[in-house]
């Protein structure tokens, strides 16, 4: 009871975090009737491919093993030898299948869980051992699964095999009557049609299988919310921690935006509250663009830098409050505030030509922006 309680509170998928730990367990899923499906059709296909070269091999080597002199067969120490030139007369039509059956049984299991390799499931686990965990194994869900696969397995396999004999009765009975290297050319190519059968009964249960095999794998790494919460703390740190780092981001942030004040055109302010500072190159810009913006002591840093370095200010409340709350750092300003920052910058030209000349100053323009973006300020 306790233990499907805990499979309840289980509600949570398994993390990518998770899901990578138990494969470096060998935890993937896995279907022994995929594999098995996968090794009969490829012995099926390899048995009718090459049935002709098998069989006559094969009657080959039957004639020679059964045709001995009798002064051979007397002689002891013949024996060894004649056994090993029959075992050397075998290997070639056996070892193209025995090829065929070991690397389709290491590249079936691939198709579902993947490429894996652990020297943790080698670990003795004594645990298995225990005759209580045993009987849960035996009459879990999973248990109840698996004899169900077990029956339905027996049950298809039997009916297709007493079909095939069925059908084939006539063609294994006239085996008989054949000569030796078409009948065992024969006979392999019957039981290739059979493996082929046999294969694709196995692949229906394959069928209903994989899903569930990935159903249960799935099922097996679910997590609690707690057990969520904490890898995500692991993973990102303790609040403190990414506290920590966010502050030295913003300031290392602004240290890069002051370091762009004293190339700044302008700098527009508020006069106290905002200060935003803009650059504009006719060669290489379309619009001004902001480089530098803040609020109260930023503000006021970005004004002590602007007058070490000879940056003009700009007194314009309105188009102060809507630069700093309608354009980031690096973007350029709006097509809504292209008349605005077009009289400030005007107007800075002119009293710059102005002081060179020693005439008088124009007069400050009138900045209108429209709509004032923080009303009250």
């Amino acid at each position: 009871m306790a233990e499907y309680e805990n499979q309840q509170e289980r509600t949570q998928q398994p993390t990518t975090k998770r899901l990578e730990q138990a494969r470096e367990r060998g935890q993937v899923p896995r279907s022994p009737d995929l594999t098995a499906a996968a090794v009969l059709l490829a012995c099926g296909a390899a048995m009718l491919l090459l049935g002709r070269f098998s069989g006559a091999q094969l009657a080959t080597l039957m004639r020679s093993s059964l045709t001995l002199p009798r002064e051979r067969v007397l002689d002891e120490s013949a024996a060894l030898g004649s056994f090993a030139a029959a075992a050397l007369h075998a290997l070639p039509p056996c070892a193209c299948l025995w090829a065929v059956s070991l690397l389709t049984a290491i590249a079936a299991p691939l198709l579902l869980g993947g490429r894996t390799f652990s020297l943790e499931v080698l670990s003795p686990d004594f645990t298995r051992l225990s005759p209580a965990a045993g009987f849960a194994r035996m009459f879990s869900l999973r248990g109840v699964v698996e004899l169900a696969k077990a029956f339905a397995k027996f049950g298809l396999l039997g009916l297709t095999a007493v079909a095939l004999l069925w059908q084939q009765r006539a063609a294994i009975m006239g085996l008989a009557l054949e000569p030796l290297p078409a009948a065992m050319a024969h006979a392999v190519t019957l039981t290739g049609f059979a493996l082929m059968a046999l294969a694709a009964t196995l692949g229906l249960i394959a069928a209903v299988d994989v899903p569930w095999q990935l159903w249960q794998h799935m099922r097996r790494l679910r997590m609690t919310r707690s057990e969520v919460r904490e890898e995500m703390r692991e993973s990102e740190g303790a609040p403190e921690v990414r506290n920590r780092i966010r502050s030295l981001q913003r300031e290392i942030a602004k240290r890069r935006m002051m370091q762009q004040v004293p190339k700044a055109d302008v700098v527009v302010v508020n006069p106290t509250h905002y200060a935003v500072a803009l650059r504009y190159d006719e060669r290489r810009m379309r619009a001004p663009v902001v480089v530098a913006k803040g609020q109260d002591l930023i503000a006021a840093r970005i004004r002590e830098i602007a007058v070490e370095h000879g940056v003009p200010i700009f007194e314009a409340p309105p188009l102060a409050r809507a630069l700093h709350r309608f354009v980031e750092i690096g973007a350029e300003i709006p097509t809504a505030l292209y008349v605005a920052v077009a009289q400030v910058l005007t107007y800075l030209s002119q009293l710059r030509t102005a002081q060179r000349h020693g005439v008088r100053p124009p007069p400050l323009p009138v900045i209108d922006v429209g709509v004032d973006p923080e009303p009250g300020h």
